[in-house]
């Protein structure tokens, strides 16, 4: 094999040797994550408007066959699908005598409750259904009365690549702390390699958010795959509404993949303490000719591209617990 063929071999691999220092001989990057710049950038993501959207589910976890509940910003939800597939979302009481309808049957695409065989499916003055969205990965609910904000017709989507062109996978972690102390976390990306050493290196911030420009962080990093090897990227990082952070890779493999980390607020658990589902959609896209032959097993890859979003939230939910216990304590 002569060098140029060597050399072309290597740009069909997007795998690549990486020389990375030991954890605790990397440069600090505490000089750079600099509080008031972070808390600059999640002041003006938090004034952005949402048009009272909020994530609900992944689409796939919402079907035909069983109702789906979940509890967002204080309100019992209950949502399902009619036979032709159109998605439903209302309250998740029975309007009867308050019965979960999470635990209904559905029958003929409607709702029917298990305590006294009430039959549900319908908007009425007793049990108002709410504007519901779905972007073919994402379920999103318009909660006006939660929100507050002037409502708009459709949630603030970022835009993804193609879906015959990428595979989708939705993960869901919960805490205890609120939306803003997540999305603070996704506005932190000097933390990376410290914080997570086992999935990136040489991490570096090469662009800090600019109001009067596009407001975006932009990194180069390399992810980890086994020890010496990873795959160098570019990304940046935008947040085009409050509860949502927009990671996209710019340059290196898999131009165009997107991570988007969605914080929903729950309500308050059994402690009082704030609950919020951290519901994240990762876009996978690639240009390479065994990225295409990979689309028709997406649903083996969708686990695994689950189990690496949970293994990083597992230590960013701690990150984002314990900021949200520092500033809420007493004479904070």
């Amino acid at each position: 094999m002569t060098a140029q063929d060597r050399r072309a071999f290597r740009e069909r691999l997007p795998l690549r040797r990486i020389r990375a220092p030991r954890w605790a001989e990397q440069e600090g990057t505490w000089r750079q994550a600099r509080p008031e710049l972070i808390d600059a950038a999640l002041r003006r993501a938090l004034e952005r408007p949402s048009g009272n959207w909020f994530v609900l589910a992944g689409s796939l976890e919402i079907t035909g066959d069983r109702p789906f509940g979940r509890t967002v910003a204080g309100v019992e939800l209950v949502a399902w699908r009619d036979g032709r597939g159109a998605l439903h979302i209302g309250p998740g009481a029975c309007p009867h005598l308050g019965a979960p309808l999470s635990e209904a049957r559905v029958h003929r695409g409607r709702l029917v409750c298990r305590w006294h065989g009430m039959c549900l499916g319908e908007s009425s003055p007793r049990w108002p259904a709410f504007p519901a969205h779905d972007d073919g990965v994402l379920v999103w609910v318009r909660l006006d009365a939660v929100g507050g904000e002037p409502p708009l017709s459709a949630p603030v989507l970022p835009r993804r690549p193609a879906p015959g062109r990428s595979i989708h996978a939705v993960a869901t972690a919960i805490g205890e702390c609120e939306a803003q102390d997540v999305v603070a976390n996704r506005l932190d990306p000097w933390h990376g390699s410290w914080f997570h050493p086992y999935s990136f290196a040489n991490l570096t911030v090469l662009r800090t958010p600019d109001p009067d420009e596009d407001d975006e962080f932009e990194v180069a990093v390399s992810f980890r795959l086994a020890r010496g090897i990873g795959v160098p990227v570019r990304a940046t990082f935008s947040v085009p509404e409050p509860r949502t952070i927009v990671m996209r890779i710019v340059a290196g493999e898999g131009v165009g993949s997107v991570v988007e980390t969605h914080a929903t607020p729950l309500g308050r658990n059994s402690a009082g303490r704030p609950t919020t589902a951290v519901i994240e959609a990762i876009a996978a896209h690639s240009a390479r000719p065994g990225f295409r032959a990979a689309l028709p097993a997406a649903g083996v890859v969708r686990p695994l591209m689950r189990w690496a979003a949970l293994r990083l939230w597992r230590d960013d939910l701690a990150y984002a617990e314990r900021r949200y216990r520092l500033r809420t304590r007493p004479n904070s």
